[in-house]
């Protein structure tokens, strides 16, 4: 039987730990992150929404200082040091081929059938879908109590060589940074914009 849930306002506490306090960190304590920590974000990222269920995320948890400089090697300049610090780095990659997995993911019907023949719109969705997913891994991290630092800023096409050889339809996206933060390595608050600014209710 499903529980049921009525939907409450989350405390302030809360709010502040996953948006309002949360900031993007470039610097890590010497603090390890555990195979039980990355296990217990994933159980969370993994219930946000996708399109048909597809969850084409596909990720890469670096953690050994072999895979560490490895990746460290593919990220420009200023992302390297930041990499080889972090006790973990997510790289969120997707999967080109994310259909085949629809007949157990979306049971509802024959959704595989409607991405058959369109690469073109697999890629496009899988894309979308798997940085929505990324998203739900950073307010994962946040919620068991960890910080974050997403990052762009590598070469894809050598990483996924390095890290999806054994899957060439997998993709890589961006890759996220997880730990405890250094609040030494943050800037100041960058502005956000007021409502009004960038939306409209029509």
């Amino acid at each position: 039987m499903t529980k049921q849930f009525h939907n409450t306002v989350l405390s302030d506490d809360t709010l502040d730990q996953i948006f309002r306090e949360a900031r993007s960190y470039n610097g890590w304590l010497d603090k390890p992150v555990s195979d039980d920590q990355i296990h217990a974000i994933y159980e969370l990222m993994k219930m946000g929404p996708t399109s048909a269920n597809m969850q084409p995320a596909r990720i890469v948890w670096v953690k050994s200082e072999d895979a560490k400089d490895k990746l460290a090697s593919l990220a420009s300049e200023g992302n390297r040091a930041k990499i080889k610090a972090a006790p973990v780095t997510a790289i969120i990659g997707y999967d080109i081929d994310f259909h085949e997995e629809l007949p157990w993911l979306f049971p509802h019907t024959d959704a595989k059938s409607w991405f058959d023949g369109d690469e073109d719109g697999r890629k496009e969705g899988a894309f979308r879908n798997s940085s929505l997913q990324g998203a739900y891994l950073m307010m994962a991290v946040r919620a068991v109590g960890l910080d974050c630092g997403p990052m762009s800023g590598f070469d894809n096409a050598a990483v996924d060589k390095a890290f999806f050889a054994n899957e060439p339809r997998h993709r890589s996206n961006f890759i996220c940074s997880i730990g405890y933060g250094d609040p030494a390595s943050i800037f100041d608050r960058s502005p956000r914009p007021d409502f009004d600014k960038f939306n409209h209710i029509a």
